[in-house]
């Protein structure tokens, strides 16, 4: 997909679609002007000369003209219009620029006395220039499809002959055909490594249609290559945001392990800190605070709280926190161990009371106990005296 895009967005525009019509259908004259003629003034002498030259009025011949202001000349080529069937004439409709084959290569950089011969659709074309830009002639020689080389040889022989004087041949293998131009407001054509370019203030008068259906053409052609540019620039907009969507998620990515590797680096450091921490706590608590075991049994070991309950041994530990207790007990009613834990558990200085797993016999029940009372609710002075067993 990426390819293809790219592919699409380094070819440019497609190159424009022009008709090259066969030389043969042309009848050519070259006319006179005066150095000094405007635009205006050769246009206006190519309709007079059409007028005189051609049997037919202009309305009904395809025609154009090449004239290069400050020439002293201007080539005027035409035919009529029934050469041309409808369906050639409605394939035109899409094309911006309608020619004779030679028309292609008016333009193309060459000497003086220079002629330029190619294959044309009926057979061979020259194109002859003597010492202005402008061609002194247009000569073509029909053959047939099958033709063999020595006859192709001997039509060229011919066309050069009746060129004259020419001091430089150019030969092409090949029609010319039209190529992408680096200016989009001009025409290229191209035949092997020979091109030739095609002004488009010439390319109006060179095309035989309509001039009013070939404004029409123009304007399409116009808007064709805006939609073109706002296709691209739209293409070239989804690359940058998808190459920026990319950067901005492998920079994120990088960001997130740097970050990972610093905490990971710094994991040891709050792990020490964390155990001094929790060292210190407990040294504090142990010089601050001592365990008072005989005041939390009293707490809890009133004969009303335990019923038929029997503690056979008391344990408290620092290791366990100066508020909490392990107590072994037993007694000859299962049912009085969860009524105990419910009335310790009422009491306002424990916190937790558990009893997992009591170990339940034939007349007597042992278990073991375990009470967590709240911070600093028992007080050395509110220790009762009394017997827990």
């Amino acid at each position: 997909m990426t390819a293809k895009l790219t592919e699409f967005l380094k070819s440019g525009p497609p190159a424009p679609r022009v008709a090259l019509l066969a030389d043969q259908r042309f009848f050519v004259r070259v006319v006179p002007v005066a150095g000094a003629a405007t635009a205006a003034d050769v246009a206006m002498q190519v309709d007079l000369a059409l007028e005189t030259l051609s049997p037919f009025p202009p309305a009904q011949l395809y025609h154009g003209y090449y004239w290069v202001p400050g020439a002293d000349r201007v080539l005027i080529f035409a035919s009529y219009r029934k050469r041309f069937s409808p369906e050639q004439a409605a394939d035109w409709k899409e094309s911006e620029l309608v020619i004779p084959m030679f028309a292609a290569v008016l333009e193309a950089p060459h000497e003086p006395a220079t002629t330029l011969i190619f294959p044309s659709v009926d057979g061979l074309t020259a194109v002859y220039w003597d010492n202005g830009p402008v061609p002194a002639a247009i000569l073509t020689r029909t053959l047939a499809a099958e033709a063999t080389d020595e006859e192709r040889t001997q039509a060229r022989d011919e066309l050069l002959r009746a060129a004259g004087g020419s001091k430089a041949v150019i030969d092409l293998a090949m029609t010319p055909e039209i190529a992408v131009s680096p200016d989009e407001k001009a025409f290229l054509f191209r035949a092997g490594e020979f091109s030739a370019p095609l002004s488009a203030a010439s390319a109006t008068s060179l095309d035989v249609r309509d001039k009013a259906e070939l404004a029409a053409y123009r304007r399409a052609r116009a808007r064709d290559v805006g939609l073109w540019r706002i296709l691209t620039g739209c293409a070239a907009a989804l690359v940058f945001l998808a190459f920026a969507e990319l950067a901005v998620i492998g920079g994120r990515a990088f960001w997130l392990k740097t970050q990972s590797i610093r905490i990971e680096g710094r994991n040891s450091t709050v792990s020490q800190v964390r155990q001094a921490n929790d060292f210190a706590n407990r040294i504090e608590e142990l010089s601050n605070k001592r365990l008072l075991p005989i005041e939390m049994v009293n707490a809890i070991g009133a004969k009303e709280q335990r019923g038929g309950i029997i503690f056979t041994k008391i344990t408290s530990s620092t290791a366990n926190g100066v508020y909490s207790l392990q107590i072994d007990a037993q007694t000859p009613n299962s049912a009085d161990l969860e009524v105990y834990r419910l009335a310790l558990l009422k009491l306002p200085a424990v916190a937790d009371a558990t009893i997992p797993k009591p170990r339940v016999g034939p007349g007597l029940t042992t278990f073991t106990l375990y009470v967590t009372f709240k911070p600093d609710t028992i007080k050395p002075d509110a220790a009762k005296p009394g017997n827990p067993s």
